[in-house]
């Protein structure tokens, strides 16, 4: 089928949820993709950070295709060979405890949420459940991680919204420390917000929220549905804090392309769920822990967090230098290949070119290219796709000169 069969086709079946590009991608081969019609890109959208080795990434298609033949779904009733290895790979790695799987990364939040609640209520013996989260966040979209998300767009038309969630300006501490009541169990954040923007933590104030947090007894709950996994050259993005959270959400990254998530916790904290106070039928399905472990097995060993450090820095390093050649680009930040280019321009019609002529990005908060390719890419990669992102800014500047 052509690019605009497929189009049709899913116009007239599916819900109208998406604005949908009018491409359907077919095939992908590390960092590159081809349309139905034959046309080549380059890929810096990444499955919005859940493709971080790569398209078809072999290590992962050989684990699903040998699970696949083995056993591909039993019940959370019995044990699960692949679900125990990979929750052992991500403790290992990790300054947390326990595991507890699931199928999203919006569900991996809600399992933190109702985590942080019932420790609150049944370990703690307290009445706190109101849960801080920041302004630009995201979290989600079932109706409680669309309240945890501070951002007016994501609720509009779902009231009633469920109780219990404060916002606050994100890097604000003085803003945190004052709406820190005692009803107040847990603080919830993106050590790097991505869908808000790509706004990055400043390092002094996770750790002011990590004192905090433990001066009035709530928990810190990082989210790092797409910074995590090697995204900001780290395992974790926390690590380049030097603090620990007391819950850790995982998804995206975490499955090489097949649905996972996971939410992790510390001894003490995951002792206040126990069996039937939670639970998932498809969460730690062999077929995705199986993948799940084929990726870690590749952070670990292959080289790629130090890859994203390096080439991200690179990538980094010249898009700044392009704020001195066209006015219109206000700043660009980031960590590791995690990365946005703030314009004071809208930037779809950016995104638009950029796809015309191969390359694919992205634009959150109208006004930001966000850049998330594969954690394996190379300079040649990066300078391909500046070239391409340098043309179409050059026909932008021109086009504004001739207003």
């Amino acid at each position: 089928m052509s690019n605009e069969n497929i189009k049709r086709l899913g116009e007239k079946y599916l819900m109208n949820t998406y604005a949908r590009y009018p491409v359907a991608l077919t095939k992908g081969e590390g960092v590159n993709v081809w349309d139905a019609d034959g046309k080549k890109y380059m890929d810096f959208v990444g499955g919005l950070a859940v493709n971080s080795l790569g398209h078809c990434y072999p290590g992962v298609a050989r684990a699903v295709s040998k699970q696949c033949n083995e056993i591909i779904h039993c019940s959370n009733l019995y044990c699960i060979e692949k679900q125990a290895k990979l929750a052992e790979l991500l403790v290992k790695n990790s300054s947390m405890d326990r595991v507890f799987f699931s199928n999203s990364g919006a569900e991996a939040n809600e399992a933190a949420i109702k985590l942080a609640r019932r420790y609150a209520q049944l370990v703690l013996k307290s009445d706190k459940y109101k849960i801080i989260t920041m302004n630009k966040s995201f979290h989600g979209r079932t109706i409680a991680t669309a309240t945890a998300t501070a951002q007016e767009k994501i609720h509009s038309g779902f009231d009633p919204l469920p109780q219990g969630f404060v916002y606050v300006p994100f890097n604000d501490i003085a803003a945190l420390r004052e709406s820190m009541d005692h009803q107040v169990c847990a603080v919830m954040l993106e050590p790097v917000q991505g869908e808000g923007g790509v706004n990055v933590a400043d390092k002094g104030y996770l750790k002011e929220v990590k004192e905090l947090c433990d001066e009035k007894g709530a928990l810190l709950i990082f989210d790092e549905i797409q910074c995590g996994l090697g995204r900001t050259g780290k395992m974790f993005a926390y690590e380049h804090y030097g603090i620990k959270p007391h819950i850790l959400t995982l998804a995206k990254a975490l499955g090489g392309g097949i649905p996972i998530g996971a939410a992790l916790a510390v001894d003490g904290v995951a002792e206040a769920f126990d069996p039937g106070s939670h639970g998932s039928t498809f969460g730690g399905n062999p077929v995705s822990c199986a993948a799940g472990v084929a990726v870690m097995e590749a952070l670990e060993t292959e080289g790629v967090l130090e890859n994203a450090l390096e080439i991200g820095g690179y990538f980094k390093e010249k898009l700044q230098g392009l704020e001195s050649k066209y006015d219109f680009i206000k700043e660009v930040r980031g960590m590791g290949l995690m990365l946005g280019m703030e314009l004071d321009i809208p930037g779809g019609e950016i995104v638009n070119l950029c796809m015309e002529k191969g390359l694919l990005i992205n634009c959150t908060s109208e006004r930001v290219l966000r850049f998330l390719p594969p954690l394996t890419i190379n300079r040649k990669h990066v300078d391909r796709a500046l070239g391409i992102l340098e043309e179409v800014l050059d026909n932008i500047k021109a086009s504004k000169r001739g207003e």
